[in-house]
């Protein structure tokens, strides 16, 4: 055998070593690698396979309500003092409703589903409509189930006061357009939370040809400013407030957060 040959024998074997010690390096930094990952997933998740707990995390946020920001042991007294006839259940029920009926408003595109609400919470509907049918476009809203409702924030100043309830719902959510979904799924649920506001009114009538949202804290017969929310007259003239002022809470907005 030739020196040359035995020299290129050599160079080939030495060649066939180092990929194999490269290789066998490799695979020690995978495994390291993956004992880590291992580790790090049992930690976070529970299972030594990453993807297998990526899925547990997902299907968590799809089965588990979202937590709402709730305040109601705050708020409430001080809505009682101001107002002793609140009825805080009757309101959340209302509140429920109401949350429902707009969902399936824009599910079913139709505005006449929603039977209470103030002018200016319809009129955002009715552009929400208008621009889904712009865009050839219909937005769903199935299996609706609201899990929680708590009062968020009691807010009073210049002359407007307003509750605005947060709820936790789920619903089946997705977008259609030209016969095909484009967004969402039609099998997968999704967990969600909403804002709804509520806004006082002293007078419906004013309200309604006005257009006025706020609250009106004046006498109606002398125009005095009222003492407080709760005033049952005034201390001017005495005139009584409840008996010419129809006192209704109503809902302004509805808004996803």
């Amino acid at each position: 055998m030739s020196a040359n040959l035995i020299g290129v024998m050599i160079i080939l074997g030495m060649m066939l070593a180092l990929v194999a010690a490269v290789g066998i390096g490799i695979y020690v930094i995978y495994r390291k690698i993956h004992r880590t990952v291992s580790s790090y997933s049992q930690t976070l998740f529970g299972t030594t396979d990453p993807l297998e707990g990526m899925r547990r995390i997902e299907m968590q946020q799809v089965n588990n309500p979202k937590s709402v920001s709730g305040a109601t042991d705050l708020y409430l007294p001080q809505i009682m003092r101001d107002f002793p006839e609140f009825h805080y259940d009757e309101i959340k029920v209302r509140a429920e409703n109401l949350l429902t009926a707009y969902l399936r408003c824009i599910d079913g595109a139709n505005l006449s589903l929603l039977t209470e609400g103030m002018e200016e919470l319809k009129e955002g509907l009715r552009m929400r409509l208008q621009m889904l049918q712009n865009r050839d476009s219909r937005e769903h809203f199935q299996r609706i189930a609201v899990h929680q409702t708590e009062i968020n924030q009691y807010r009073k100043e210049k002359g407007r006061c307003s509750i605005v309830l947060q709820s936790s719902v789920e619903y089946i959510h997705y977008i259609e357009k030209g016969g095909k979904i484009v967004q969402g799924k039609q099998d997968v649920k999704e967990q969600a939370r909403y804002n709804i506001e509520l806004v006082y009114i002293q007078d419906r009538d004013v309200v309604v040809h006005s257009g006025d949202a706020g609250l009106g804290l004046n006498c109606p017969n002398c125009g005095a400013p009222l003492p407080g929310l709760g005033a049952k007259k005034c201390v001017y003239c005495d005139t009584p407030v409840v008996e010419f002022n129809l006192r209704v809470w109503n809902f302004s907005a509805v808004k996803e957060v």
